[in-house]
């Protein structure tokens, strides 16, 4: 072992499966379809049994691409030192895998060399498939297992005990994470196709992110197109031109509140309408904020350098909600259910400005993410508190692989140079890697998830997996049906 590596430890003081036997498909109905799902979940050997009913609203927040350093990094510059935000202070840190299906995460091999995370990343499409499903599949995959059959994920599991749902993204509407919670295709490219699946087919309460066909990621309004080719990859995220003409008219699609009657949805567009759901909130809602890829993180660069911005250095698109304020307005509308609730909330550009890069860009972005995890945790402490609320905090990867200035071959810690001043952190990667991600947790039911970090890292401790997510939100639900 390095002597970095000793340090880093000293300062933060294959698994074999086995497949569950079901006697006939698990089944969830829609508007107009009945799916059939596959054989899904496959505990770990020696997986503890979920007990009771659990949380009465169960919230996912996924900072997408996010390490330890990713969270550190932000921390040093909103804060000036770590463990600063109230998440951290007040819930259970564990740490979590992330490798698709046939990979592994062995903890003396990892930190043996620099590079060896390098090899057997997952994609942002499997690892959501796994934490809403519950099962291990290939990248690409949304909502499929590895032979490319639908599996049951945890917005149909609470869907049927009749709670409301939700996904929110600062990325487009049909990106891999909120699409791998609810929508079933066999590779997160078809966006097409899973942007109409997610609007026509499924029983979502509220949808929200980017992929406004109508402008462009710099918040700018764009005249029509009349090339036919351009036009259609305008309304790519959105299900298509004609999926986007019934967003607007409010055409009724798939039956949401389980009458058998098809409900619209309330197009949102503007920041102040989003704004307003807390005050009005309807009864179903597709958010579509005004920017085609991302909320903020794709806005041209004042120079022409986003990855050279420090944070904000650039201003921010007014006219775009935060993720603060559109989980406001999520939890308003799903609130309303007396059922309770289930919602997933990405901070997906994090990722983005990762895979670029852009330390700036991934500060503005992470900072973003913080402000609505301290809106939801506002949210759970006015509404039942924390015996009726679960609150999962993670990643779905790490991307970027930041690590402190000089590291390579060994592993140097980050520099923190004060408040409001970019810490000295460098990437040494462009893409995802295996290492283990935060998991932080709180509320009823924490226990379960608790019991399954049976893992143990030398630098990050307890660990478990991303199945465990789906595996032990959809038990909850299943016991409370």
């Amino acid at each position: 072992m390095s002597a970095s590596l000793s340090r880093l430890i000293s300062a933060k003081s294959g698994i074999r499966w086995f497949v569950m036997a079901l006697l006939a498909a698990l089944c969830v109905s829609c508007a107009t379809t009945t799916t059939e799902y596959s054989q899904t979940q496959t505990p770990r050997k020696g997986t503890p049994p979920v007990q009771g009913s659990g949380p009465r609203n169960v919230i996912v927040m996924i900072s997408d691409g996010c390490s330890f350093n990713h969270v550190l990094a932000t921390n040093y510059y909103q804060d000036g030192e770590a463990g600063a935000q109230r998440y951290q202070q007040t819930f259970t840190s564990l740490a979590m895998t992330t490798y698709p299906d046939g990979g592994a995460y062995e903890p003396e091999e990892i930190w043996a060399k620099f590079e060896n995370c390098r090899q057997g990343a997952t994609d942002s499409a499997a690892a959501a498939t796994a934490m809403a499903s519950g099962m291990k599949t290939y990248s690409k995959a949304i909502g499929v297992d590895p032979g490319k059959q639908p599996v049951r994920n945890a917005v149909e599991a609470a869907e049927a005990c009749g709670k409301a749902t939700g996904v929110i993204t600062t990325v487009e509407v049909s990106h891999a994470t909120p699409a791998g919670f609810v929508a079933h295709n066999e590779s997160r490219s078809n966006c097409d196709e899973i942007g109409n699946e997610m609007f026509r087919e499924s029983a979502v309460d509220v949808i929200m992110g980017a992929g406004h066909p109508d402008f462009d990621s710099d918040g700018v309004r764009q005249p029509p197109e009349e090339d036919e080719g351009k036009r259609a990859k305008r309304y790519w995220y959105v299900g298509g031109e004609e999926t986007w003409r019934d967003l607007e008219a409010g055409t009724p699609m798939a039956d949401a509140d389980g009458d058998g009657t098809p409900d619209g949805w309330s197009l949102v567009q503007t920041r102040e309408e989003f704004k307003d759901l807390v005050k009005n909130p309807p009864k179903r809602v597709a958010g579509i904020v005004q920017a085609f890829k991302t909320t903020q993180e794709r806005r041209a660069s004042l120079d022409g350098k986003p990855e050279d911005d420090a944070p904000y250095e650039t201003p921010l698109i007014e006219t775009v909600p935060t993720l603060a304020e559109m989980t406001r307005g999520a939890l308003a509308v799903l609130g309303q259910d007396p059922d309770g609730l289930f919602l997933m909330i990405e901070g997906g550009a994090i990722d983005w400005a990762s895979h670029r890069n852009q330390l700036g860009r991934m500060i503005e972005e992470q900072i973003d993410f913080h402000g609505a995890v301290d809106a939801v945790i506002d949210w759970v402490e006015a509404n039942g508190g924390w015996d009726e609320n679960l609150v999962i905090i993670t990643a779905d990867h790490d991307c970027g692989y930041i690590w402190g200035p000089d590291s390579d071959p060994e592993w140097k810690p980050l520099e923190n140079r004060g408040k409001g001043r970019m810490p000295g952190a460098v990437w040494y990667r462009g893409g995802h890697t295996n290492s283990l991600v935060p998991f932080y947790i709180r509320g009823a039911g924490a226990e379960d998830f608790k019991a399954r970090a049976t893992g143990t890292d030398p630098v990050h401790g307890a660990y478990l997996d991303n199945t465990d997510i789906g595996q032990v939100i959809q038990a909850f639900f299943d016991n409370a049906s």
